[in-house]
């Protein structure tokens, strides 16, 4: 599987709410970065971590939240994908719409690495 179907796959699990789905094609030991100055923040490494520390809060903190991706750019192993983040937040009941872009680096198959850059500003505002 190409790294272009890699993430195809994982944004394909993330619109049906497949959270196993979307794990699925990480590797044991991946590094997911969230963006600095967010609520989730930081780098995270192996699969629970990710999912305790991204995945699962998300669900908690948000009534909804998709990751809508406008444009996916393939180099080879790295693959960048654009959009918008679309979400209401459980307690504020705030609507926002922020800019992303995720980096991802795929090795045979497996997702090795994550960045996101998001615009933080928007999204903290919901949350506030």
């Amino acid at each position: 599987m190409s790294a272009l179907e890699v993430v195809k796959a994982h944004y394909a699990a993330s619109e049906r709410g497949d959270l196993d789905g979307m794990l699925a094609p990480l590797a044991p030991d991946a590094r997911w970065t969230e963006a600095a100055g967010s609520t989730y923040g930081g780098t995270y490494v192996g699969v629970d971590a990710i999912r305790e520390n991204v995945f699962h809060r998300i669900g908690a903190d948000w009534a909804s939240f998709s990751a809508d991706v406008s444009d996916l750019l393939d180099a080879g192993d790295t693959i960048v994908a654009l959009g918008d983040y679309v979400g209401v937040h459980r307690t504020t009941t705030k609507a926002m719409t922020a800019r992303f872009t995720h980096v991802w680096r795929v090795e045979d198959g497996r997702v090795t690495a994550f960045e996101q850059v998001a615009d933080t500003a928007l999204i903290l505002a919901a949350e506030s």
